[in-house]
């Protein structure tokens, strides 16, 4: 009996230091405090604050169940987090005060669980939404630590609001949303009251998950499990616009958020962060920040905003003839004059693998498809490669053999399905990448130099030797108009925006211009270039064009619409 410890013995309470771990099961749950210093995030019944550079950790202790969610002031004073429990019984709200890590008061009205959590532009207010078993939104008083008023979050015929936001102006203002309910609120103070205006998407019914107000609080936007994007006015509470209306983000739109540069940054349910804009919401995949140029010997990366030049790869005694970035960022796929495909790291240059004798007279054009998983390459003697690219092996999947002479630009439909090669032989040929063969063959006087699809792919337009700008269509081949795209020397390059209303074109006249595509005309005329302009790229959400030249110029220009 000598050995066992009292019952009234005091026992010392171990002191946690480091939590590993983030399950990210709660909704919006990883936050970036406004210092930009620390995340936010919760891990069982305990809220972290865990500093981004130096990893330090500070713990919140205070509910007695499963953190649920996580709100932080716009001020980063307060942070709010709420919690599940059982059945029947009060779920809690803590609010606790950032600088000091303490809890600052306990808010008690909810049953069973707290759905979601937001606080109001000035920090005056709190407002929370209560859990299936509750279904009741209450708006708190963050320096009186007390309910102001509560209503029933959705009307009876729709189900629960799920998620919660406030104005990014007005105090008195907020939203709702969750299945088949959008609600906006505005606070009666003097009377204690919050009156909800439904909002009318007409036929449309969803099931809202996430949800981000612009910055001048004009619309709100809302993810939902169908995998597009509702766009509402806040002022008249009208559907605005809502998309993408093919190819919807698989496993809904989990987490979105509105950027200060006038785009949505989307978090899907399948894992993926996709930047988009209205009123198309398709996915403007790659980063401006960087770009890739080849030349003779040499890749190089480059920093856009600085202009740095970041990597160079040089493979002694041989000429580059073309790159592509795998959308994957993991490589860099590069064309060569001695018949092989090297792939480099990004970040390191670091030789990845190579595709000898690829083809027998220089490899003169590449691209590589969106889902990573193939490579499509022309020659000098006019084959067209399909490789198929594993972890470990690089497979010829087909040679498509049509052209009579090299190859000098690809480019690969949105589908993967299908892809259009131009060649200096005069002919543009649209292939078919699941049966493997010839679908379409265009024939023109003239050696085609570059050639793009339209962002709709039912058109694309070509350009070369002859100076004219041609618009085809991809079901028949049939020309639809032609434009004078130069008044001297050949158009050496093209590229056209996502949305598909402008495009890029420079050539032997030494000039880069900007051209409206449905009316044909140029808008625009870039002069810089001493040399030949070869190529040329928008970049993604069309900040910049970039253009290189036969003399070695790399010249970046401001896109000169905004979209």
């Amino acid at each position: 009996m000598e050995n066992q410890i009292s019952p009234k013995a005091e026992v010392a309470e171990l002191e946690l230091e480091a939590a590993i771990g983030f399950n990210g099961h709660v909704p919006s749950g990883l936050k970036c405090h406004p210092d930009q210093e620390h995340l936010i995030y919760p891990l069982g019944c305990t809220v972290l604050i865990q500093a981004i550079n130096t990893q330090q950790q500070d713990f919140l202790h205070g509910h007695s169940d499963r953190v649920s969610c996580v709100a932080v002031s716009k001020s980063g004073a307060y942070l709010a987090s709420g919690q599940v429990t059982f059945m029947g019984f009060k779920a809690d709200i803590i609010l606790w005060d950032y600088q000091k890590r303490e809890l600052t008061a306990r808010l008690s009205l909810h049953k069973g669980k707290i759905e979601a959590l937001a606080f109001s532009p000035n920090d005056l207010y709190l407002v929370s939404l209560g859990g299936p078993d509750d279904g009741s939104v209450v708006v708190w008083s963050v320096a009186k630590r007390e309910a102001i008023c509560g209503s029933p979050a959705a009307g009876l015929s729709v189900g629960n609001a799920t998620t919660a936001i406030f104005s990014r102006c007005r105090d008195e203002i907020f939203v709702t949303a969750g299945n088949g309910t959008i609600r906006v609120w505005e606070l009666d103070l003097p009377n204690r009251k919050i009156w909800p205006t439904e909002c009318q998407v007409g036929q449309m019914k969803r099931i809202v998950m996430s949800i981000t107000m612009a910055k001048d609080d004009s619309f709100f936007f809302l993810g939902t499990t169908t995998g597009d994007v509702l766009k509402m006015n806040l002022r008249t509470k009208l559907l605005a616009d809502a998309g993408p209306a093919k190819d919807k983000f698989s496993l809904g739109v989990s987490s979105i958020k509105c950027l200060e540069m006038r785009g949505l940054l989307v978090g899907t349910g399948a894992g993926l962060l996709v930047f988009c804009k209205s009123p198309s919401y398709k996915p403007i995949n790659g980063t401006a920040e960087l770009f890739a140029t080849c030349a003779k010997k040499d890749i190089r990366v480059w920093h856009t905003p600085t202009n740095r030049e970041l990597l160079r790869i040089t493979v002694p005694n041989m000429t580059c003839h073309g790159i592509d970035f795998m959308r994957d960022g993991k490589s860099i796929v590069s064309a060569w004059d001695d018949g092989r495909i090297r792939a480099f790291a990004p970040e390191t240059g670091r030789l990845i693998y190579v595709i000898n004798n690829a083809h027998r007279i220089g490899v003169t054009a590449i691209a590589t498809t969106s889902d990573c998983k193939r490579v499509i390459s022309g020659g000098g003697e006019g084959e067209v490669r399909v490789w198929q690219i594993g972890c470990q092996t690089q497979k010829l999947e087909e040679a498509l053999k049509e052209h009579k002479s090299s190859v000098s630009c690809i480019r690969v439909k949105k589908s993967n399905e299908e892809c259009v090669t131009a060649s200096t032989d005069g002919t543009c040929i649209i292939w078919d990448l699941v049966r493997l063969r010839r679908n379409q063959m265009i024939l023109e006087n003239t050696l085609f130099q570059c050639v793009c699809y339209h962002p709709e792919e039912f058109q694309i337009i070509t350009s070369g030797t002859d100076r004219k700008i041609a618009y085809w269509e991809v079901f028949d081949g049939s020309v639809i108009r032609e434009l004078e795209g130069s008044s001297s020397g050949s158009i050496n390059g093209m590229d056209i925006t996502v949305e598909g209303g402008h495009f890029v074109t420079g050539g032997k006249d030494h000039l880069v211009k900007v051209w409206d595509y449905n009316g044909g005309e140029v808008t625009h005329v870039g002069v810089g270039h001493s040399g030949s302009v070869t190529r040329l790229r928008i970049s993604p959400g069309n900040h910049y064009i970039v253009s290189v030249s036969a003399d070695g110029a790399v010249l970046r220009w401001k896109y000169p619409f905004t979209s």
